[in-house]
């Protein structure tokens, strides 16, 4: 094939490269870059394609060849290796990661004293707690309003003396929740 009908071939499937290396790299720039990258190397190696094969075929392994060795040398940039001896720069980093396991276990032991509570009261104080509005309650259990506001303050009155008998200071228990 004379160079002349090798470039001819080229810009003839100019169009279908552009979009096969827009399909790949879902941006237009680096479309662009691809496809000039696989014009030149298809120009380079012009003495290595055989007449008698597919031209489009070959291009388009060519462009599909570069745009896989571009992509594992970025994810190979993006790898860090760590060296160190110890962690202390592994953890100096700005992002944290926190362990909710103590928050987890306090919470389920606080679900356990309200299992505990006498239902008289845990079951309006967790309607409450849900969401009901006081009347709500009282009309759901035909009870006047007062005795299942008192029922809610004996409730937490006694989820409070349970958190302190369990765990000392309740302020303590509040500040590793919050």
């Amino acid at each position: 094939m004379s160079t002349i009908e090798f470039n001819q071939n080229l810009n003839f499937l100019t169009e279908s490269l552009n979009a096969f290396a827009y399909s790949l790299t879902k941006n237009s720039e680096d479309a662009k870059d691809l496809y000039q990258e696989t014009a030149f190397r298809a120009i380079n190696n012009q003495e290595k394609f055989r007449p008698e094969t597919n031209f489009k075929a070959w291009t388009f392994t060519i462009m599909k060849n570069i745009f896989i060795n571009n992509y594992r040398k970025k994810v190979k940039a993006n790898t860090i290796l760590d060296s160190t001896d110890n962690t202390y720069f592994i953890d100096s980093g700005s992002n944290v990661i926190t362990n909710d396991g103590n928050r987890n276990i306090l919470m389920k032991e606080l679900q356990e004293m309200i299992e505990n509570l006498e239902d008289s009261i845990r079951i309006p104080f967790v309607m409450h707690h849900e969401g009901y509005k006081y009347n709500e309650i009282a009309e759901m259990f035909d009870l006047p309003l007062g005795t299942v506001k008192s029922r809610i303050f004996f409730a937490r009155k006694a989820l409070k003396d349970s958190i302190r008998r369990s765990y000392g200071d309740y302020d303590l228990v509040r500040s590793m929740t919050a």
